[in-house]
């Protein structure tokens, strides 16, 4: 895999001139290059967007109510240094963001905050919709919430006899290989909710997005207790680091 290119101040920018010089600020009133900084770089980012900004600099605008008096372009580039990219440093967990020199309790609930809009966005883009005419939107959904965890997680989507996404949860935590699942609380889940069908869904922190024997297994024995309850078993999902599998597609299901 190719490892994300860290940031360096020789690195050439589209955007040398409206960077603000890499100087140590002390606590108090904002430099005035400071402020005509942020005040260019807002204004970029109003005009064109996400597109306009690199993920430098959009960490910076995030960055700008956390940290109000100091230039926070060493700070943003020295989160990318660690964890890779936007996404990556948003959904890092917090007792990793702190080891990074300059990141206090304000940083942290800033990113934290972000990330939670992001995933409640992303959410609110497939639940109560129907589920094939908004595939590709459920996708990046299970990418947005899914696809940087350290460890598994297993969620359940329970439909309608339209399929139309009614429930979205949570079924189970685990480590960084393996999550419990349990088929008969699957099932009961969908009886209480009156579902017809469902779609399984969890993460690979590996990045690896390939379905392990216990997986297959798994899927099988939910499959099952399904089948037996007259519900549809519509596919199983596994979300790697940049790409997913569907058992059905794969012809496992």
């Amino acid at each position: 895999m190719t490892q994300p290119r860290a940031f360096s101040d020789s690195a050439p920018s589209l955007f040398d001139v409206d960077e603000a010089p890499l100087v140590p600020l002390e606590t108090g009133r904002m430099p005035s290059y400071i402020a005509d900084h942020r005040a260019r770089l807002r204004a970029r980012f109003m005009s064109g967007g996400a597109a306009a900004v690199p993920d430098y600099e959009l960490l910076e605008l995030v960055l700008f109510r956390s940290i109000p008096r100091k230039d926070t372009k060493p700070l943003a580039r020295a989160l990318l240094d660690r964890f890779g990219d936007f996404n990556r440093v948003v959904s890092a967990p917090p007792e990793q963001l702190v080891e990074v020199s300059g990141v206090g309790d304000a940083v942290v609930t800033d990113l934290k905050v972000i990330e939670a809009a992001a995933h409640r966005l992303a959410r609110s883009r497939v639940l109560q919709r129907h589920v094939i005419s908004s595939w590709d939107a459920l996708l990046d959904y299970c990418h947005t919430t899914m696809a940087h965890r350290e460890t598994e997680q297993f969620r359940v989507f329970y439909l309608d006899r339209k399929n139309i996404l009614i429930a979205d949860e949570e079924q189970a935590k685990g480590t960084v290989d393996h999550v419990p699942v349990y088929p008969r609380e699957v099932a009961k889940r969908a009886l209480e909710l009156n579902a017809s069908a469902l779609i399984l869904v969890h993460n690979h922190p590996s990045g690896d997005p390939t379905p392990s024997e216990p997986d297959i297994a798994m899927t099988a024995q939910i499959k099952s207790a399904c089948d037996a309850l007259g519900l549809t078993l519509h596919d199983h999902l596994i979300i790697g680091k940049s790409r997913e599998l569907s058992f059905r597609s794969h012809g496992l299901l």
